[in-house]
């Protein structure tokens, strides 16, 4: 299927947009009037932009259905500052009833009975329940447009960051299964990072990779190794070993299969090369 945007109702590319571009982190966006009113929401347009200056956007979009904008929006439009918190699975059904589009001037802090913390720096509250929040001052908004559901870029600098200690591994760092992360995918469906969800991927930054293109002819026409196969086989500087002695018996790419679950690259690399 090929589409043009032009040519489909917006809704419908909204949920094609949604389904594709997915998992998404979820920005739980707090942002106060001019009033000192507080406001909470989330929006899934949302991701980091730099380490320095630490840069962070979400869209508060303009709504499709009558092209009318979301109490954020305005608020950081009138105090550009706003407390963005990270949304993990123990927070996502308070998350999803703070989404309710109550009328402006109700704080959702109260309605999905969240503690409200005082921030060091901003004036917008941060989540006492989130595992990490990010005080931010907003440096721009951008409008990507005037129509319903166009999106408003707001660019935002982080002047503090907030980590709960009991999502820190041994040396410090973020543990994935700690934050027990949550992300947006499309129509009412979420994603949780945990579990078996997670695995690891070495980063090719300390070699460069031969690339699939150099592997033999029988492992790279296999019938039963896969792209994820070929692309973890060819990440090595060199082959190691006679190109010319590799097994193309498929019951030996199976057994290599199996030991490339395991992330036992070298052990694979014998196995094809005897």
């Amino acid at each position: 299927m090929t589409i043009d945007p032009k040519e489909i109702p917006v809704g419908k590319m909204h949920s094609y947009l949604l389904g594709a571009v997915s998992p998404r982190p979820i920005a739980f966006a707090s942002t106060i009037d001019k009033d000192g009113n507080v406001n909470l929401s989330p929006f899934s347009f949302f991701n980091c932009f730099g380490a320095n200056p630490p840069i962070l956007i979400f869209s508060p979009a303009r709504r499709g259905r009558d092209n009318t904008t979301k109490h954020s929006y305005e608020n950081v439009l009138e105090v550009p500052e706003v407390v963005i918190n990270i949304v993990n699975y123990a927070l996502v059904q308070q998350m999803s009833l703070a989404s309710t589009e109550y009328p402006k001037g109700v704080n959702e802090f109260v309605k999905a009975g969240l503690t409200q913390v005082a921030s060091s720096v901003v004036k917008p509250p941060r989540v006492g329940e989130a595992p990490v929040a990010f005080e931010c001052k907003v440096l721009q908004v951008i409008p990507t447009g005037t129509e319903g559901a166009a999106g408003n870029l707001v660019i935002c600098e982080v002047v503090r960051m907030h980590i709960k200690d009991e999502i820190l591994d041994a040396e410090g760092k973020i543990d994935p299964y700690k934050i027990d992360a949550v992300a947006r995918m499309g129509g009412d469906w979420y994603c949780r990072a945990n579990g078996e969800a997670l695995f690891k991927v070495p980063k090719p930054l300390e070699k460069i990779g031969i690339g699939i293109d150099q592997l033999p002819a029988a492992i790279r026409n296999s019938k039963v190794l896969t792209g994820n196969d070929l692309g973890m086989l060819a990440n090595v500087e060199k082959l190691p070993g006679d190109s010319h002695a590799v097994s193309a018996d498929l019951k030996v790419h199976a057994e290599v299969r199996q030991l490339l679950e395991q992330s036992k690259i070298e052990e694979a690399w014998k196995m094809l090369i005897r």
